[in-house]
């Protein structure tokens, strides 16, 4: 399986947290097949926001769900 991440991000409740105020207005960016553009992505995606601390963009790990007795090297 290639090693699959997810870019998704949107408002938080808190911002030291990842509690998202609404699950039905979260921003999904895209799945991507590897981290490094995961992180072009995500890095994208926080730079339209950075001035707003309740908005939150992350990479999900999702081969690690999928498959987590897997080796975590990148």
């Amino acid at each position: 399986m290639s090693k699959l991440h997810l870019v998704m991000g949107g408002r938080v409740k808190n911002p030291q947290t990842l509690e998202f105020e609404d699950l039905n207005a979260i921003d999904i960016v895209g799945v991507f097949p590897d981290y490094a553009s995961a992180e072009k992505a995500w890095r994208g995606a926080a730079q339209r926001t950075v001035d707003d601390a309740e908005m939150r963009y992350v990479i999900v790990h999702l081969h690690r769900l999928l498959e987590p007795e897997l080796p975590t090297t990148e």
